[in-house]
């Protein structure tokens, strides 16, 4: 037979597409042809393809060899389809056995050897969506692969082996790579647990509001001089969050596939993401982008977890303001000439700053260089929407003598996240009718409706509306953090000291500034 065809996965964000891979051998002058929207990498296949096949002893005829990835209007980029080419090319030529509806993904090196691919999870996931849960890729993705559920997978280390399975007519005379190359560990699953809460000398206010922002899914701003432990609690965070349910972590371990470069997994992420980029990164790298399929940023790979920024005012404007649309809808869309990718981006953002740029804006503010004009547009930066959507903030106070010499009997971050737990299984069932989890996705049209308190528990935020110092968003996020107050302390609905408390932290450290 002159023609042939097996099946590959085209990811575009984490959303995989079935691609079909003809290949068709024509008696003319030798050559390569290679259709379907391919990128610069996978045009490299070309050459890539023909030198492993030679090398794995067996070749592809002087022919003139045409390729074609459909859907052809679909982007396709990597190196994921070699092997499903090279495959598809040998079973026209009639070297091989055809091989039905399996998927083939793999990266194949000149030696004959099957390189590792990022990505693996959610394609795997999708061939098997698809109805193809037949795959076959390389030996280092194999335990990756087989996370998903109902997924049929084949893990070779070279292209020799997969011809003997598919009916090679010469066995004997195949060539397997003589080097073998060692599979990389991935970082997540080496990487230690989050420091302890115990850690933290004092800040008995901050601790209040790390385990408020974890209990209900809450934004939070420390603000605080320097030294102040503004970087310790937030690193902490995650490390009094809940495990990642069987679902988020399937969505978690996805992302970071992608990103992984082709490293080994072996177990999905239960762990929440931490991410804590510098404040000197662009928008592409926060949001995500990049030539040709944009690629996840630090909001996607923060999903499900914690996105830190320290020294916030130091990011530019315009990246701080392009958070605003995530932070309210929970996933990122990123369109390019080439393609556009929706990722989820369900973050809990943490950001930090320092009252003024040189630090010491704090109490009377003796110790402060900085002129009134210097401080306003400092933390002027942090624009009033952002600011906004930023349920708890805080003043972080400097550290006591008294704090330090208190070292070892301060609560551990396992005490808090048993807390934490139960108020999250407290929200879960109350908002179990609506299909969400935690407090901090609750709309005003629930806490208006169904979870509506009395007028006379609202009264002081109805007065801060009519004053302007709380906006409409404001009021809804005080009642949001009024819940998780609730749930914390075992209430069946928020009290008035739970509501008094919510405000509470909405202004503290903000005052002069709108709410």
């Amino acid at each position: 037979m002159a023609f042939a065809r097996t099946f590959s996965i085209a990811l575009v964000g984490v959303t995989g597409h079935l691609v079909e891979v003809e290949a068709d051998v024509s008696a003319a002058l030798p050559g390569f042809v290679l259709l379907g929207l391919p990128d610069n990498s996978l045009n490299e296949a070309k050459d890539r393809v023909r030198s492993a096949a030679k090398n794995s002893g067996l070749a592809l005829p002087p022919q003139k060899l045409t390729v074609n990835l459909t859907p052809a209007t679909l982007p396709k980029r990597g190196s994921a389809f070699d092997v499903a080419m090279l495959v598809a090319a040998l079973q026209a030529v009639g070297e091989l056995k055809p091989s039905g509806q399996t998927v083939y993904l793999g990266e194949v090196g000149l030696d004959g050897s099957l390189r590792e691919i990022p990505g693996i999870l959610p394609a795997v996931k999708a061939a098997v969506d698809a109805g193809y849960p037949k795959v076959v890729v390389p030996a280092g993705n194999q335990q990756e692969a087989a996370l998903v559920a109902g997924a049929e997978v084949y893990g070779y280390s070279c292209l020799a082996d997969i011809f003997v399975e598919l009916g090679a007519k010469k066995p004997e005379s195949l060539k397997r790579p003589q080097l073998t190359r060692p599979v990389r560990e991935n970082e997540q699953e080496t990487k230690a647990l989050p420091p302890d809460l115990a850690d933290v000398a004092g800040q008995a206010e901050g601790r209040l509001a790390l385990e408020i922002a974890a209990a209900g899914g809450h934004h939070l701003l420390l603000n605080g001089p320097p030294g102040s432990g503004k970087t310790m609690l937030a690193e902490r965070l995650t490390g009094i969050l809940p495990p990642l349910g069987p679902q988020d972590a399937m969505e978690v371990t996805a992302i970071h596939s992608l990103c992984s470069g082709g490293a080994a997994r072996s177990s999905l992420m239960t762990l929440p993401p931490f991410e804590a980029p510098h404040h000197s990164a662009s928008a592409p790298a926060i949001l995500g982008g990049g030539a040709g399929i944009p690629r996840p940023g630090c909001v996607s790979k923060a999903h499900r977890g914690v996105l830190f920024l320290d020294e916030a005012p130091e990011f530019k404007r315009t990246v701080l303001d392009s958070l605003r649309q995530p932070l309210e809808s929970g996933e990122i869309v990123i369109d390019r000439a080439a393609a556009s990718a929706r990722y989820p981006a369900r973050f809990q953002l943490v950001m930090a700053a320092n009252p003024c740029p040189c630090g010491n804006n704090v109490g009377r503010g003796l110790d402060c260089t900085c002129t009134s004009r210097e401080r306003r547009a400092y933390f002027g930066r942090l624009s009033g929407p952002l600011l906004d959507r930023l349920d708890v903030r805080i003043t972080v106070p400097k550290v006591t003598a008294a704090d330090l010499a208190a070292s070892g009997t301060y609560e551990s971050s396992a005490r808090v996240r048993e807390r934490v737990k139960e108020a999250r299984a407290a929200q879960a069932e109350r908002l179990a009718p609506y299909g969400l989890s935690t407090n901090a996705e609750t709309n005003g049209k629930i806490l208006r409706g169904p979870l509506k308190l009395s007028a006379a528990l609202t009264a002081e935020l109805s007065r801060s509306i009519d004053r302007g110092t709380l906006t409409a968003r404001g009021y809804d996020r005080v009642l949001r953090t009024a819940w998780t107050l609730a749930d914390l302390d075992g209430s069946t609905s928020p009290t008035q000291d739970h509501l008094d408390l919510a405000l509470y932290f909405r202004n503290l450290g903000m005052e002069g500034s709108a709410s």
